[in-house]
């Protein structure tokens, strides 16, 4: 059975995926980052790297087939699919406040870091990422088709994926028209088990 939900833009939601089970982030109008994290469900303080996974992949850019580790260099996450053309970047941070700071906003402004932190909370799991790991940044700076492109991530452990939306709309980073859009995600459950309602 599968369950599909929106991920409204500007927001963060955290979505539970039982080991076996599939997560498909799919981006329905063209041109969305999606920061991605995951920590495993029964020990949160262990979450997906980005450093060691660039390490264990021997280079910069992940694609179709790859495992994707924590920081312990254990398998969290495996790109079972990618109908885009598989740019995701691994390097850059998520948006904070000081970001947008920098980028001359004054007062507050949506951001990934804290949709992070709030989609933790909101799951019931300890927030331990402070500060949170660089993302996988999925779609950034990625033409995709009209039809919508998208990534399907097989959980290799019991995980808790959170996703924002990236707000940013200060640089082109979702698109010419800098305008954060929202994303479908679909989590299909293993076999045997029924697959979870976001948190």
């Amino acid at each position: 059975m599968a369950v599909t939900t929106t991920l409204a833009a500007r927001t963060g939601t955290a979505f539970q995926v039982s080991q076996g089970g599939t997560l498909r982030v799919i981006n329905t109008y063209g041109s969305q980052v999606v920061d991605t994290w995951a920590v495993a469900r029964q020990e949160p303080q262990h979450g997906l790297s980005m450093a060691h996974t660039r390490a264990m992949l021997g280079r910069l850019t992940v694609k179709a087939g790859d495992e994707l580790v924590d920081d312990r260099r254990r398998p969290i996450l495996h790109i079972a699919e990618d109908t885009s053309p598989g740019v995701h970047d691994t390097l850059i941070p998520a948006c904070d406040p000081v970001r947008y700071q920098q980028l001359g906003r004054k007062g507050h402004h949506d951001n990934c870091s804290d949709n992070c932190h709030r989609a933790l909370a909101e799951s019931g799991l300890p927030d331990l990422l402070t500060p949170v790991p660089a993302p996988l940044n999925l779609f950034m700076n990625v033409p995709v088709n009209s039809d919508g492109d998208s990534v399907l991530l097989r959980a290799l452990t019991d995980v808790v994926v959170v996703l924002p939306a990236c707000p940013q709309d200060l640089v082109p980073v979702n698109g010419d028209l800098q305008q954060p859009r929202d994303v479908e995600v679909r989590i299909t459950d293993a076999p045997g088990k029924q697959a979870e309602e976001p948190s």
